[in-house]
């Protein structure tokens, strides 16, 4: 008899900064899902945003995301693409965390907008081979079940219109958006100085 796998869910991002939001959906689809913990995977450079000026450092998005799991079972913070080559690109982080961790099964969890371009990813077709791919509602793009492929899913799950980027301008103007942020959050960006007050 086979020994049970962990089942572990991939939610990847920049996390610049971890919100709310994330943690919601993160611990709403480990649920639902039945999966034994989601990582949020913070990524050191996505493929899409390499261009991006305003990424706080690697360390200090990971260290928020790890205070922001503080507080639940599921939840879980990797750094595990921090070693890996960069830019990172999910198939290969999939396939490196099937190597070192194989006793666990791995879900990727998406939005419904990065589903929308999934063929854009690379090698999507090895990702779809080797993982489920569960898909969760964004504003502004909706999915039809009935056309996804074997092995996808859509979750239903609440619309949460809340972005890091949003933070991020908001907080350059001086607003205070501790109540967007996970506990402890707000004080680590305050305290390192990050997203800072426009000049």
């Amino acid at each position: 008899m086979k020994p049970h796998k962990r089942r572990i869910g991939i939610m990847g991002g920049s996390f610049n900064p971890i919100h709310e939001a994330h943690l919601m959906i993160a611990d709403y689809i480990a649920q639902r899902a039945a999966l034994d913990e989601v990582w949020l995977m913070v990524s050191p450079m996505n493929p899409l945003k390499v261009d991006s000026q305003d990424l706080a450092a690697d360390n200090d998005r990971f260290l928020m995301a790890e205070i922001a799991c503080r507080r639940s079972r599921r939840l879980r913070a990797s750094r595990f693409e921090f070693d890996l080559p960069r830019p990172s690109y999910t198939v290969d982080t999939l396939a490196a965390l099937r190597d070192a961790y194989p006793d666990c099964e791995f879900t990727l969890i998406i939005g419904s907008d990065n589903w929308a371009i999934f063929d854009k990813w690379r090698q999507a077709d090895e990702i779809k081979k080797h993982h489920r791919i569960v898909v969760y509602p964004r504003p502004g793009y909706t999915v039809n079940p009935a056309t996804l492929p074997q092995g996808v899913y859509l979750i239903e799950a609440p619309e949460l219109d809340l972005s890091s980027t949003f933070i991020r301008n908001a907080m350059a103007k001086g607003i205070d958006m501790n109540y967007f942020l996970p506990s402890g959050v707000y004080d680590y960006i305050k305290s390192q100085g990050l997203y800072k007050k426009q000049q």
